[in-house]
């Protein structure tokens, strides 16, 4: 179903980010910088559609990263005070220009744009039934289903055909959906990925991630409720929900490794969620060692943590180069696997001769950290003892992670002694699962689908494969 491209080293991909402005002159320019802050969720490809004084529609798009995309040329020619934006990794569709958001479509009874973050889970069988009644499709992208689905009635209101495609999708979703003069902003009913709303100059920012308002001088106002319709508009903001029957199930990864560390989700600060795993990692498991040394840059928290707790020094033991370019854009495994040697090196003078608690926020496939333990020793480290600061990813995810087969996942197959000496470290430990949801202090609840391979939706036959 997925379409596995290796963008990056770690093993683990998102899908993507949507960022909406609405009633702020020079909205590119805003979802430019919102888009930049929201980078790490999507490295592929990137657009805007924008809406001007005139209500006519502008869109730019294209694939790699926001500022290969966009420049001051480039936003002059987008103008509007509205607009959407979307960075995109894929997973259901794969790749292509063809697939990069947001879409925009042409309609008699009215344009829209939409972008989406999130995975629709039952896309193939509504994908066919639209078919069946002779719809035409122009991307493999499941985004296109909604667009398809909430096309404005003649003689009725967009909201109503929003809300009856909603009930129709199952899986996990953030959508934004921009007409003329007004943007919806939805959430799924288990509220899987987030979606938040500020103030910014007397009108509204949308984003996934609570980043993006910091770099443009938004004011956090809230979270859009699971199941939760937004409507922004000249009236303000009117709120719809288009089902009653919802949770509070956001995704564990959110925490553990997809958001920056200075984004706020559920009220809680990503960075102080990953701190205090890191604590009570070290409480579940204490370890004696020369120095703590985090995997850069999604770990470093958890380390801070952990070496507060144990009293050993957290040291930069490992460094990440800013400058090498994405893996996969390399046609040749052998250059990839150079890449990504490239970006990721240890210090000699700080790891020689030490016993290490090496520090890293998840094991995915296992050969990052193989190679991330064999490069410690290659430096001189006497001893490696690895701590993950997350139970063992054991089953795959539907929902906007590209982690959709058991054979991808090293501890759907093994035990963790197996694991460790796959990796080749003296010692691993994982989180366990209370502690997973400890570490969250105050969240309802969240989704530990991977962990432990109790889906929040239904899920299909065809997904669930398990290849042992």
């Amino acid at each position: 179903m997925s379409e596995i491209i290796e963008t990056r080293e770690r093993g683990l991909h998102e899908e993507c980010g949507v960022f909406g402005v609405y009633g702020v002159p020079n909205a590119s320019s805003f979802i430019y910088y919102g888009l930049h802050s929201l980078q790490h969720r999507g490295q592929e490809g990137c657009g805007m559609v924008t809406v001007d004084e005139e209500q006519k529609f502008h869109s730019h798009r294209g694939q790699g990263l926001v500022s290969e995309v966009f420049n001051q040329a480039v936003l002059d020619i987008i103008p509007g005070n509205m607009g959407i934006g979307h960075v995109r990794y894929s997973t259901y569709g794969g790749g292509g220009i063809e697939n990069v958001q947001p879409f925009y479509f042409h309609h008699k009874n009215g344009d829209f744009a939409l972008a989406h973050n999130g995975n629709i889970v039952n896309a193939a069988e509504l994908s066919s039934e639209l078919e069946d009644k002779g719809y035409l499709f122009r991307t493999t992208s499941d985004s296109e289903i909604l667009a398809h689905l909430i096309r404005k009635p003649k003689n009725g209101q967009r909201i109503t055909s929003i809300i009856s495609a909603l009930n129709k999708l199952e899986g996990a979703f953030s959508f934004l959906i921009m007409t003329k003069n007004r943007i919806y902003a939805c959430r799924d009913k288990y509220g899987l990925r987030p979606l938040s709303i500020a103030t910014l100059a007397g009108g509204y920012v949308v984003s996934s991630e609570t980043c993006a308002f910091d770099i443009i001088g938004a004011k956090y106002l809230r979270d859009i409720e699971p199941g939760e319709i937004v409507c922004i508009d000249r009236h303000g903001l009117r709120s719809n929900f288009y089902c009653s029957d919802t949770s509070s199930k956001m995704c564990a990864m959110e925490f553990i490794y997809f958001a920056r560390p200075d984004s706020k989700i559920c009220g809680r600060n990503v960075h102080s969620y990953r701190k205090e795993s890191g604590r009570l990692l070290y409480h579940q498991s204490p370890c004696k060692a020369d120095i703590v040394v985090g995997v850069p840059d999604s770990s470093l928290s958890a380390a801070m943590g952990f070496s507060e707790a144990s009293g050993i020094p957290l040291e930069t033991g490992l460094v990440k180069s800013r400058y090498i370019g994405r893996t996969f854009i390399q046609p040749v495994q052998a250059l990839r696997e150079m890449g990504v040697k490239m970006k990721l090196s240890a210090i000699r003078e700080v790891v020689e001769d030490k016993s290490i608690v090496l520090i890293d926020d998840s094991i995915v496939r296992g050969t990052t950290s193989r190679r991330i333990v064999k490069l410690l020793r290659d430096a001189g480290a006497r001893e490696v003892h690895v701590r993950i600061a997350s139970p063992p990813l054991i089953s795959p995810c539907f929902y906007g992670v590209d982690i959709s087969d058991y054979d991808q996942l090293i501890s759907a197959n093994m035990g963790v002694q197996e694991v460790c000496e796959a990796i080749g470290a003296d010692s691993l430990v994982f989180l366990n699962e209370e502690n997973t949801l400890k570490a969250a202090k105050g969240i309802a609840d969240l989704c530990m689908a991977c962990f432990t391979g109790d889906y929040p939706t239904a899920t299909f036959g065809h997904l669930v494969k398990k290849n042992k």
